[in-house]
Parts: C-alpha cells; structure tokens; sequence
C-alpha cells in the first residue's frame, strides 16, 4: 500500500496538531525505489513516503510507512495494526534504532489521526438479551430424552451454520493461514497445549505430531474456505424466546474451515453428556447425532468430516484443559485425550463413532 490517502493538505494538518504548531509540507516522494530497482528484492510489505516540511523555520524529514495488505500474516486491517503499533512502542526501545515520532490511522475521508498516546484498545458494543445455549445443555445432562423445542434449537443452530458457511472466501491463502494457525497460534493448539502442566509433555508431545502431519494433510485444500464464526461453542451462544438466538465474540477472522465450528458446538454436546453421566448417550447424545447427521444433509459437504480431526484436537484440548477446567474428574480427562488421539489416528472423523473413540 503506498498511502494513497495521504494528501498534502491532511498531511500539513496532521503535522500541525501532532507537533502542536503550524507545520507547512513541502514534499512527498516515495522512498527507496531507486534502490529497491538494483536489490533483486521481489517483495515488500509496503512504500514508505519521504515527508519533507517546515515547522519554526526549521526544515525536517520525516518518513511515514503504512503495510500493503497481504499473506505473512497481513491479510486483515487488524493484522497490520498490531505491527505498527508494535513498532511505535518498540523501536524506541533498542539503541542505535530509528525512533518512532507516533502511530496513527487513515480515516475514511482522507485525514489523519494519531493514536500515539494509545495505552489500550477497547470495544464497545450493544448488550444482547439471552440465556447461554449451555444452560440448556446443562438441564439436559441427565435427561434421556430432549424436548421438541431441545431439537429445535439443535436444528436452528446447524441451518445457521449451514447458512453462513455457503457464503465462499475471497482469497484462497488464508485457507491456508487458518489452518497453520489452528496449529502455531496462541489461541489454538500450540497455545493451549503450552498451558498445561509439564506431567502431560509426552502426551502433548504426540498430539502436536499428529496435527502437524494433518496441517500438511488438508492445508492446500482452500476450495473449502467458507465464511465462519470461529468460536462457536455454547456460552457464546444466546437464546430468546424459542428458537431466536443471537451469537457473541466471533474470532480469529472471517474466513476458516466450516469444521471449525461443526466441531466446536458438536463436541459439547458430548461433553455435557460426559460429564453429567459419564457416558455419551441420554438427549445430548441424540442432539449430537441429529446436529451432525442434519449438518451433512443440508450442506452437501462430506468433505467436513475429513478435514475435522485437527478441529477436534483444538477443541479438545480445551475441555481436557487443566486451565480451563481445574474441577474436571482425572477420568474423564483422560477418556478425552483418547478420544482426541483416536480420532488423529483415523482417516475421516466418524460421529456415529464418537462413544467407541473414547473407550480404553
């Protein structure tokens, strides 16, 4: 991106309130493209602009750099942000380091505002009515049967996901960005399995090999790139009345694989059942079979269950997380790492299998 909205006169007044008096700009001219002709380098991530202006009768140089969007981790707006707010805190911080005036934005109408003095970010967003759809798993922990309305929402949930993951991604690299950072992000795999206590080493150890083996297995596969929530587990899940919901805390950016969020509502539905009867059976059994049988007919997509094993190591990890459930019985926590192991091990994920995946 070579800073196309930097126009001259939001540039002379961004200078003038940044330095607190008037400035008068007297050249903007891209810089290091002579150089950059000569280097054999092919890529970079952006032009920087020569700023030359004059403030107290002093004549100065200034550079200003934005980041082109990109693959390396720069698709969204957001990923750029976090680099350049990383470099104005940091570059200041090493000798010898060119030093970073401030850190702004480009607004929509052409000028531009500093975010120098930032400390944190925030975001304010509207309160939503609603009962957390884990309340209902909850009350159906010991049931044998759900109720018509359980079943339900059980089919609202997966015609919403088959709903939003018709909707194709625009660009096929970042297929393969989620998958490695399902892998290696802090949130994902790698992350999680960091958080456990050392005594599970051996035992992470061997997961990590196997989904390492399966990023490489489906990580080309980007005609599966489809729209999704990301984080779509029960407590980010609001109902109102019947079968109207609302969806919380979408993550780790628009574009994924469905499985993501087939796997992760599907195996709390095990999960509750786990832990209320220490078996998968009774009504959440039967909302986990619905939910993926009714998933698999309306979508048209068998490839689901082939990419799914990773998903479900992500997710598993979570609910056997020691973190993120210290109360949960050492039982059940092993049951859970066999499920997760059994299912890296198998070519496809089977649902009908889930009650033989975690027996042993």
């Amino acid at each position: 991106m070579s800073c196309p909205l930097a126009k001259g006169p939001a540039l002379e007044a961004y200078l003038t309130s940044l330095l607190g008096r008037p400035a008068r700009l007297l050249s903007i001219r891209p810089l290091g493209e002579s150089q950059r002709a000569d280097s054999g380098k092919g890529y970079g991530y952006g032009v920087p602009l020569l700023l030359e202006y004059e403030a107290d009768g002093q004549r100065q140089r200034a550079v200003l750099e934005t980041i082109r969007p990109g693959p390396f981790g720069h698709e969204h707006m957001a990923d750029r942000a976090q680099q350049l707010l990383w470099d104005h805190r940091a570059f200041g911080q090493l000798p010898r380091h060119v030093r970073a005036f401030d850190v702004g934005i480009l607004r929509q109408d052409g000028g531009l505002q500093s975010l120098g003095q930032a400390e944190e970010f925030f975001l304010l967003m509207e309160f939503a009515e609603g009962e957390a759809y884990a309340t209902d798993l909850r009350r159906l922990q010991h049931a044998e049967q759900p109720a018509e309305l359980d079943l339900l929402r059980c089919d609202a949930l997966c015609d919403y996901l088959v709903q939003i993951h018709a909707q194709r991604g625009p660009d096929p690299g970042l297929y393969a960005r989620r998958i490695r950072e399902l892998v290696g992000h802090g949130e994902c795999i790698m992350g999680l399995t960091d958080s456990y206590p050392e005594e599970y080493a051996d035992l992470l150890r061997r997961l990590e090999h196997r989904c390492l083996d399966w990023r490489w297995r489906i990580k080309g596969r980007s005609d599966r790139l489809r729209q999704v929530h990301g984080d779509f587990h029960p407590w980010n899940i609001l109902f109102r009345q019947g079968t109207e919901f609302c969806v919380l805390d979408r993550a780790r950016g628009e574009w994924g694989e469905p499985a993501d969020d087939v796997v992760s509502l599907s195996l709390n539905y095990l999960f509750f059942s786990l832990q209320g009867s220490g078996r998968v059976g009774g009504a959440l059994g039967v909302l986990f079979q619905r939910f993926w049988q009714r998933y698999l007919s309306r979508s048209g997509d068998p490839g689901v269950l082939q990419v799914a094993a990773p998903f479900v190591a992500f997710r598993g990890l979570v609910l056997a997380s020691p973190r993120w459930y210290p109360d949960l019985p050492a039982d059940l926590r092993r049951r859970l790492f066999i499920f997760m192991e059994r299912v890296l091990e198998a070519p496809a994920f089977d649902p009908e299998r889930a009650a033989s995946y975690l027996e042993g």
